[in-house]
């Protein structure tokens, strides 16, 4: 025992946040409104997004976290509905962006999210998800029908690296997927931590070559789903907590390390 938590210790102490955006410091949706581009203030870049009020497309509540993860106060609904569409484009989109000057795009670090969704609002097998994904496309995960895929739906959350996908699993109501992009931009490899729950991560796929490159402002947290002709765009619910980068060993603990 005693050894266990020496170990579980050194691991926290080895572990650095870079940039913590568990939506601790957030009272409202509203607080993401503080944030343009001539004021950079919070944790987040809030621009991309429809054209309607905040309110109809982010909401925090402690109802909305993984229940295991005890370092978040709260957590994240994003929203996409018949609004959702972003400067014009055919896409329905609400992404935010992490706000730091921290080296999050240097080194090796992790990417940590929490995510879930529900029966309700259920997002669409039949269409395109691309969700915390970076600019490039480099590494994200993926939910629904794929452009170019044979059928008419695909039930799976997906591990993608560079459009590959290299992980994938049924995304079932109610279950919270834990998961730590393991990005190294000096050796320019991707690797995959996950876990369901309240379960400690593991790696499920070693790192892998990949055209790293960020300028440490294109993460984005989010959603964006492609149009699909036939489907009808329906209300949509994506849940999300747990969201901070850091250097270091990774921290495997749900929620990761406190303040």
């Amino acid at each position: 025992m005693k050894v266990t938590l020496i170990s579980a210790l050194a691991t926290v102490a080895s572990a650095a946040v870079l940039w913590d955006g568990r939506f601790n410091d957030l009272g409202t949706s509203a607080d993401l409104n503080k944030w343009s581009w001539a004021n950079q203030v919070g944790p987040y870049q809030y621009y991309i997004h429809g054209s309607a009020s905040v309110e109809k497309y982010v909401n925090f509540s402690p109802d909305y976290k993984n229940p295991a993860d005890t370092v978040s106060k709260q957590g994240a609904k994003f929203t996409l509905d018949s609004t959702a569409f972003w400067n014009g484009q055919n896409m329905r989109r609400i992404e935010l962006i992490p706000q730091t000057k921290a080296a999050i795009n240097s080194g090796k670090v992790y990417y940590h999210f929490s995510m879930m969704r529900k029966d309700a609002n259920a997002p669409s097998k039949n269409r395109e998800h691309q969700i915390c994904f970076f600019e490039s496309h480099f590494v994200e995960m993926k939910y629904g029908w794929i452009s170019g895929e044979q059928g008419a739906d695909n039930p799976n959350l997906q591990f993608m690296i560079s459009q590959n996908s290299k992980w994938k699993t049924e995304w079932k109501p109610e279950v919270w997927h834990n998961v730590a992009f393991e990005i190294d931009f000096s050796s320019n490899k991707v690797g995959f931590w996950h876990s369901e729950g309240g379960a400690p991560l593991t790696q499920v796929v070693a790192p892998a070559s990949a055209s790293t490159s960020s300028n440490g402002a294109d993460w984005h947290l989010g959603v964006l789903e492609l149009p699909r002709s036939g489907y009808s765009d329906g209300v949509e619910d994506f849940y999300f907590s747990g969201v901070y980068v850091e250097s270091g060993t990774i921290t495997t603990a749900v929620g990761g390390p406190g303040k």
